[in-house]
């Protein structure tokens, strides 16, 4: 009988027998760490230092040894050292060349210097192989075991031998390269570590601009307002009631915005009858970061959720209910149980209950880890079906909230309607967009157009006049 047998794959490429020797120029704190992380796979590692007697940090079981030495002992060097150091390796010409140096060095700011480092050092060198790789790990990534840290490395170089060794390299640290081409790809992967929240920023500019609009409206309509013509102050209202006013509202908008653009989108498609034309500039940045604003309005729900949830310990609603109350026993007279008002207000909890619940779904399923796991039928099921349904869902919940309040005179302050009226604005235009555009004379075309298909330009269809010629 026949054992069974099952072939395994290496989780990272097989070392040879006898280790392989790197050189690191450079002892800082992402030298070290490199070295330390290689030599526990398996490397040997010599260090090259302009005071070789001073080193004293170094990993265990490692050689430090001054530049040209250490260039001698490995085919492989990499360069911990940051640009302006660059200088001393001319006089090294000839020892680094046919070598393959790795660039790891960053700069301080984007466009700091003409050319990238990787290029600026291909010029200093042209003999030798340059590769750019590792500037995107952080020398705490490389001591924790980058467990709680990006695991990817953009990998650039002219040769591609060259990029073959750095890139095995790589996979026996557990990481994962992801070759980017030339070097002419040095200037993103050396702009990717400065770059501060480069698909956030839009998000995060619209988020407090409204923030700041909406507060500011809010104060003028609650607080300057009974000042001036009532000599009543409400400013405690600023910590807790206009927050709890203004964030809902930022999060609808917000939620509502994220699906406009898809409507636009198709609304173009429509009009070119081609999916094959680019979106302008200001729509397909828009569309990018449809993610972030999503993420953005739940953070803001979420902060909506816990001023509710502190509604009942405020003085000011404790002292009310307790006013209330005292007045009703002096008067002695009870306020009979409006059926109407408890449906009213149990169907605006319930709503919004509801719509938080989705707008959480839709949080976690656009995080990378549960997005891998699910296919796109899927992925577009709960993004797109119950993404519009959270925005009925909190929209209905905004509609029961208001009320009958619109109607009455006093509601409007200086001329000023409510804010949660404003919130409404965008959402309803959304779901009325949205509404049109599923019309089977609409949905249908706009579905072949997604799929390929193109409405051709009018002159083809008009019959060419064919003369002195048969058919």
């Amino acid at each position: 009988m026949e054992k069974n047998s099952t072939t395994t794959m290496p989780l990272t490429p097989a070392l040879h027998n006898k280790k392989q020797t790197v050189c690191i120029f450079g002892t800082g704190d992402f030298g070290r760490s490199l070295g330390h992380k290689m030599m526990q796979c398996g490397y040997t590692i010599v260090y090259g230092s302009r005071n070789p007697e001073h080193s004293k940090l170094i990993p265990q079981g490692a050689t430090v040894l001054s530049h040209a030495e250490a260039a001698e002992t490995s085919d492989i060097i990499i360069l911990a050292i940051h640009r302006q150091y660059y200088d001393f390796l001319g006089k090294l010409k000839e020892t680094l060349a046919g070598k393959v140096l790795v660039d790891v060095s960053n700069n301080l700011k984007i466009n700091q210097y003409p050319e990238t480092n990787a290029e600026y050092l291909a010029q200093l060198l042209p003999e030798s192989k340059v590769v750019k790789a590792f500037n995107t790990v952080s020398a705490w990534a490389l001591q924790s075991g980058a467990l709680d840290a990006s695991r990817q490395v953009f990998v650039c170089g002219n040769d591609s031998k060259s990029k073959e060794k750095v890139t095995d390299i790589v996979r026996s640290l557990g990481l994962t390269p992801l070759d980017k081409g030339s070097l002419l790809a040095a200037k993103e992967i050396e702009d990717y570590p400065l770059q501060l929240f480069p698909m956030w920023k839009y998000s995060i500019y619209l988020s407090l601009g409204l923030t700041a609009f909406l507060f500011i409206y809010c104060l003028i309509r609650d607080v300057v307002y009974n000042y001036v013509t009532k000599n009543k102050d409400t400013s405690f209202s600023i910590a807790i009631r206009i927050p709890n006013r203004v964030c809902p509202i930022v999060a609808l908008i917000l939620l509502a915005v994220v699906y406009l653009a898809g409507i636009f989108a198709a609304i173009l498609q429509l009009y070119s009858g081609t999916k094959y034309r680019r979106f302008p500039d200001w729509l397909d940045k828009w569309m990018l970061c449809r993610k972030q604003l999503g993420l953005v309005a739940l953070a803001f729900a979420f902060l909506h959720v816990l001023y509710t949830l502190v509604i009942p310990i405020r003085y000011y609603v404790r002292w009310k209910l307790n006013s209330y109350l005292i007045q009703q026993i002096s008067k002695n007279e009870t306020h009979p149980f409006n059926t109407e008002r408890a449906w009213i207000s149990d169907s605006y909890v319930a709503l919004g209950i509801l719509g938080f619940f989705l707008f959480v779904l839709l949080g976690i399923t656009s995080l990378p880890s549960v997005a891998n796991s699910v296919n796109w039928r899927e992925f577009r099921f709960v993004q797109s079906y119950l993404g519009y349904l959270t925005l009925v869902l909190c929209t209905a919940h905004t509609l029961l909230y208001g009320g009958k309040r619109f109607l009455y005179t006093g509601s409007f302050p200086w001329g000023l309607p409510s804010a949660y009226i404003l919130s409404l604005i965008i959402p309803c235009i959304v779901l009325v967009m949205k509404f049109f555009l599923i019309f089977p004379c609409i949905d249908r075309p706009l579905t072949a157009i997604r799929q390929g298909w193109e409405r051709k330009p009018k002159h083809l269809y008009e019959p060419h006049n064919l003369k002195g010629s048969s058919v």
